[in-house]
């Protein structure tokens, strides 16, 4: 796969989401974004890496994207299958998952996240998913690390709705840095390349603090983006 071009701030991202499960044990994951880059981790990074899933695949091995939580590549190459009651009672609960993938539409100062309405909850512009397991996977997962888009959107001063607390979350990897909760409130500590500080300040709805020292991420390597550009392809 050629890596003539330069990558993208959505590559930059999910390299970026891969390259945090370097050493991890176990991660639960969804679709999207977040499974691209638990793959991409298992791929090159931490081969060891066991993907569970919320339909209740552990060990889970795919090649390509999955289309759904309910792909059929992903009980096909796991190691176990259970039910999604075992799932939660027995993984998630007892705190046998060590890391976790969250999305969210909003995201607030202290890493709480909604997924449940935009607008009033009676009368809501837009009507999302919902909590889903996520309350659950928030509380019983050691770590939580949230990826999403970094903008005023997202980014907001007041969640529309509280979904899941942030207590355990480490990170909020975006398309522009990430952010880590330093004295309960989630600060800038890297910035993307060619990213820019105030970039990030007019992408937030809150004033946005910023580390002193700021880190800048390591650009792909050509294996990262040969591998990322492959799994996409065949996805």
């Amino acid at each position: 796969m050629s890596v003539e071009t330069e990558p993208t701030t959505a590559e930059v991202q999910t390299v970026a989401a891969a390259r945090s499960l370097v050493g991890k044990r176990s991660c639960f994951i969804g679709v999207g974004r977040p499974s691209m880059a638990a793959i991409l981790a298992r791929m090159v990074h931490n081969p060891e890496l066991v993907l569970v899933y919320e339909s209740g695949t552990i060990g889970a091995k795919p090649y390509r994207i999955p289309l759904s939580i309910g792909d059929g590549e992903l009980a096909e190459t796991a190691d176990a299958v259970v039910s999604v009651p075992e799932m939660f009672n027995y993984w998630i609960g007892p705190g046998r998952i060590q890391v976790a993938f969250l999305g969210a539409a909003q995201i607030d100062r202290h890493a709480n996240l909604n997924t449940t309405v935009i607008g009033d909850y009676e009368h809501p512009r837009t009507r999302l998913p919902g909590a889903g397991g996520a309350p659950e996977i928030a509380t019983g997962c050691s770590e939580v690390m949230v990826i999403a888009p970094h903008s005023p959107r997202t980014f907001v001063e007041r969640l529309d709705f509280l979904t899941t607390t942030g207590g355990r979350t480490t990170q909020v990897i975006t398309d522009l840095g990430v952010l880590e909760p330093l004295d309960g409130e989630l600060t800038l500590t890297r910035l993307h390349p060619g990213i820019e500080v105030e970039q990030a300040r007019e992408a937030t709805g809150w004033p946005l603090r910023v580390l002193d020292e700021l880190e800048i991420t390591a650009p792909p390597t050509d294996e990262e983006l040969s591998a990322l550009r492959g799994l996409v392809a065949r996805g």
